[in-house]
């Protein structure tokens, strides 16, 4: 299994004894820093093309459960001139790697946390892909081992690093439009069925499929597309608002300047269009109170226009204006009567922002810190939460939901046309109603509700199992 560095434990959390916690490094300004990369079927691949432009940056390693993507991953690397990386496809052969200062890594969501606290335990500062974690308990468990254990851990919300965003942020911040009450983020992002798989799935050959599952259930396959699409199962994935939506949900919390968690949540949708074996819902509205502002938050998986210019993007309502962010980088802010005052434009580098962390062991220098990663996912967790403990209501029904938010109202309203115009009959039909959950801020945890708190964590498969403390 393992080293002493990263020794994993059957139910008991992760390590034996704490004295096997690799204590932190120094790097200092001229060091090469040696990265692992793992986890590149996709967005990791990202991270090879982002750490292959930094300077005194190494790719030592490259790790995927799948070892067909070894290869192509390899040649990136060569391509650029550089030495060719090893190549691992237990990530624990990683961490057991004295040489290693760092991972880079874009698994799957259900490993987030726990390969990032077993990797701070082994004395690597981590860069892990958004969101933060899975569920809500696992971003508190890796802000703890982050502090505990002196590492870096920036989170993959590279938005936090844009130039772009960034001076949009600023600008409401200063009070340019006036007091925000609303912040609206947008994933109106077209996603066609996954289709019906005939039974059991077989799983590709080279890839470790009980490493790949880790902490989540030991059960077969049982969608026609193995890589990916798991986003849209419970069991390792938050559906598209912990896909897409995390770095909209990220960018409304950190504009509204909320650094805790809210008062209340409530997540509403339902899964419309077709019928595929996904779980979560591609049509999905949520809404998060904090007493004096909100977020709605707006998942549209069938095709939509924009709304004020945005698809993918983040609408700051202010009582002088409005800043509409359009994509990762870009955005503008208008009058009360859609004047255009200031356009926001401008990149950045997460990744050098990550090295540059690294250097200074501050990780205040992180634009994305683990903290602000995991307060954001929680958003994300406390709606999906409320919406799958929720029950099946009529469409004619919810107008009385929403009490006196006008806001809200006008959004549901205007998701009903959404299925209209994508011809989804509605009239008879039924949406699922999540329950409004309670927060109590402080223990991050929800009010009187047992159901509702039995989800803020999961029942996971030993020996691949996050603590309950560090």
């Amino acid at each position: 299994m393992f080293a002493a560095a990263a020794a994993v434990t059957a139910g008991s959390g992760l390590r034996t004894c704490a004295q096997e916690v690799k204590e932190p490094g120094k790097i200092g300004p001229n060091d090469r820093i040696r990265v692992a990369v793992i986890g590149f079927n996709g967005q990791g691949r990202g991270h090879i093309g982002a750490l292959l432009g930094l300077k005194g940056v190494e790719i030592a390693t490259l790790c995927d459960v799948d070892k067909n993507l070894h290869a192509g991953a390899v040649k990136m690397v060569t391509d650029k001139g550089r030495p060719a990386p090893k190549c691992e496809q237990d990530f624990r052969r990683v961490l057991d790697d004295p040489s290693i200062d760092a991972i880079s890594s874009a698994t799957p969501n259900h490993w987030h946390a726990l390969l990032s606290i077993m990797a701070m335990q082994a004395g690597k500062d981590v860069y892990i892909e958004k969101p933060a974690c899975h569920n809500v308990t696992e971003g508190r468990r890796m802000v703890q081992a982050a502090r505990k254990y002196g590492r870096i851990c920036q989170i993959g919300t590279q938005c936090r690093s844009m130039k772009g965003t960034v001076d949009a942020i600023r600008y409401v911040h200063e009070g340019k439009i006036g007091k925000v009450t609303v912040a609206r983020g947008l994933c109106y992002k077209s996603r066609n069925s996954i289709g019906k798989a005939d039974g059991e799935q077989p799983v590709p050959a080279g890839v470790d499929y009980d490493i790949w599952l880790g902490p989540a259930p030991k059960v077969p396959v049982r969608r026609k597309r193995f890589h990916y699409d798991w986003h849209w199962f419970w069991d390792y994935g938050n559906g598209d608002l912990g896909n897409q939506g995390i770095h909209q949900m990220d960018i409304a919390r950190w504009g509204l300047n909320k650094n805790s968690l809210p008062k209340t949540a409530t997540g509403l949708g339902g899964r419309f269009g077709y019928e595929d074996d996904g779980q979560t819902p591609n049509t999905h509205l949520s809404f998060i109170d904090y007493g004096d502002s909100q977020i709605i938050f707006e998942v549209r998986g069938l095709k939509t226009p924009d709304y004020r210019g945005a698809g993918v993007g983040v609408v700051f309502h202010g009582t002088e204006g409005y800043v509409v962010l359009t994509s990762y980088t870009k955005g503008a802010a208008f009058d009360l009567d859609g004047k255009k005052i200031v356009d926001f434009n401008g990149v950045g580098d997460h990744h050098a922002n990550f090295i540059k962390a690294i250097r200074s062991r501050e990780h205040t220098d992180l634009t994305a810190d683990v903290l602000e990663g995991h307060l954001s996912a929680a958003l994300v967790h406390m709606a999906n939460i409320s919406y799958r403990i929720g029950s099946d209501e009529p469409f004619s029904a919810q107008s009385k939901s929403f009490g006196d938010n006008k806001e809200a109202v006008e959004t549901y309203e205007r998701m009903q046309e959404h299925l209209k115009r994508n011809a989804v009959p509605i009239d008879g039909a039924k949406y699922r109603l999540g329950k409004k959950l309670i927060v109590d801020a402080q223990k991050e945890a929800f009010v009187g509700d047992s159901a509702a708190n039995a989800m803020l964590t999961r029942e996971y498969r030993p020996p691949f199992v996050v603590p309950a403390s560090l």
